[in-house]
Order: C-alpha cells, then sequence, then structure tokens
C-alpha cells in the first residue's frame, strides 16, 4: 500500500536585478525538502509549477511505502 504527500512552496517576485532570484531561493528550499523527505523514505514522483500574480507556486508530490 502506498501513502501520498504534498508539499507547496510559494515564492513571491521582489524588485531586482537578478532576474534568477526566484530560482535561486527554491532551488535550497526544493533540495532541502528533497533531502528531508528522503530521510523519511518518501520518494518524489512528480512536481508542477504555476506562477500567478507576483508569485510562483512549487507543487512535490511524495510517496512511500506503508
Amino acid at each position: 500500500m502506498k501513502e501520498y504527500k504534498l508539499e507547496s512552496l510559494i515564492y513571491y517576485t521582489k524588485i531586482t536585478f537578478d532576474k534568477e532570484h526566484i530560482l535561486k531561493s527554491s532551488s535550497k528550499d526544493i533540495q532541502e525538502k528533497l533531502n528531508l523527505y528522503a530521510q523519511e523514505g518518501w520518494r518524489l514522483v512528480s512536481t508542477d509549477v504555476e506562477d500567478f500574480g507576483m508569485g510562483m507556486y512549487f507543487y512535490l508530490y511524495f510517496e512511500r511505502d506503508i
């Protein structure tokens, strides 16, 4: 049997000359989440990203055997 989990992360744009500021900050946070969930036996099975207004929404879908 499988157990599923969704992790949602939201990043907002800010005024900066760095066009990749969301990518840089989100990559570090997402890697930390991946490491944390991997230690607990979760596997990343899918991802999704949506932009809405001033924010970007990252969805990480995990599963593990129970």
